[in-house]
């Protein structure tokens, strides 16, 4: 029988705190150019869509840990 694989403090978590920002940012502003876009915008909803699909959400993915957060180790609260 195979033992369960149950998270531990000592696993780092996928996002932290500064990650999900980001990718909130980028969502909201994803939902801002699609309201523009169905207001008719031709120029203010593909410039919101670009950042938020290009800019973003790639930052909020690649984005490292502050320093302060890495120095604590995975045991901080993020």
């Amino acid at each position: 029988m195979a033992k369960k694989s149950t998270p531990t403090k000592s696993d780092p978590a996928l996002f932290g705190r500064r990650n999900w920002q980001w990718l909130g940012a980028g969502m909201a502003t994803i939902v801002a150019g699609f309201i523009a876009l169905s207001l008719g915008s031709i120029t203010l909803a593909p410039l919101l869509l670009v950042v938020g699909y290009c800019v973003l959400i790639p930052v909020g993915i690649l984005v490292g840990p502050k320093r302060a957060e890495a120095e604590a180790g995975p045991s901080g609260d993020n």
